[in-house]
């Protein structure tokens, strides 16, 4: 299940909460029990991957080194 970010228009706290993608959008505010929140769509990135700039980690050294 994805985990989904949440604003609650009445108080203002973010939350997050594990969701499947059919009730993605209902949701409750923890705080003041509000259903008037809204989903927050945040950047992530990943490392790894055939499109990854990211350098490669070195293999082990003998010895632990």
């Amino acid at each position: 299940m994805p985990l989904y970010e949440y604003r609650c228009e009445r108080c203002g706290n973010e939350f997050e909460d594990w969701k499947s993608i059919s009730q993605r959008d209902e949701a409750e505010c923890p705080e003041c029990k509000s259903e008037k929140v809204q989903r927050l769509v945040r950047a992530f990135g990943m490392i790894g991957g055939s499109r990854s700039s990211a350098p490669a980690c070195a293999p082990s050294r003998p010895g632990g080194g």
